[in-house]
């Protein structure tokens, strides 16, 4: 079976870099604090705009951004945060930028209290990966109980553009959720792995 002919969920469409994101990224849970910053980022970006859009300037992102570190961004100056305002290879929204900026350093104080983002993130779900088991793109919720219960509290840490949906969708691409539809071969895959 060549990589073409595998069956993917639908929102890949036929664009390389999205089926490459969804092969290798989507849903596989993540341990490493710079990656959910990085999701953290994105995804607030994302609010608005396609997953699609925000790929192709991932790139740019990561290098407007420090390569997502959380201490170097904390620390961006004004002219800094000007000149990514004033960058066209990202989505240049003022409120997100400054927003990132700000998450960064809610990011590091929950960090510092925590240990880490991640065991922080992880006790939601006591380490355990949510297998669900949609069968259609319609059945997939935008957001749930959970996402309801993270955008709450990152918000009692000072983190901004994190509603409830921006929330899920980092959940998902973390793999603290795994929301592949069953008939994508990602599904079985990821679940055989956290089973």
């Amino acid at each position: 079976m060549t990589a073409d002919e595998k069956i993917r969920c639908p929102w890949t469409g036929d664009d390389p870099l999205m089926q490459q994101y969804h092969d290798e990224e989507w849903g596989v849970p993540v341990h490493d604090d710079r990656k959910w910053f990085e999701f953290i980022v994105l995804d607030a970006f994302q609010a608005g705009l396609s997953w699609k859009t925000i790929l192709h300037k991932r790139a740019a992102f990561g290098k407007v951004f420090y390569d997502f570190d959380p201490q170097r961004v904390a620390s961006m100056s004004d002219n800094a945060v000007a000149a990514a305002i004033a960058n066209p290879a990202i989505v240049r929204n003022r409120l997100k930028i400054r927003a990132t900026v700000n998450n960064a350093r809610a990011f590091l104080d929950l960090q510092a209290r925590h240990g880490s983002f991640d065991a922080y993130i992880w006790d939601f779900t006591d380490g355990r990966v949510i297998q669900n088991n949609w069968a259609t793109e319609n059945d997939v919720p935008a957001n749930t109980g959970l996402s309801d219960k993270v955008s709450k509290a990152l918000k009692k840490q000072g983190f901004s553009f994190v509603g409830s949906t921006i929330c899920y969708a980092f959940l998902q691409a973390g793999g603290v959720v795994n929301d592949h539809l069953v008939s994508c071969f990602r599904h079985r895959e990821l679940g055989a792995k956290n089973g």
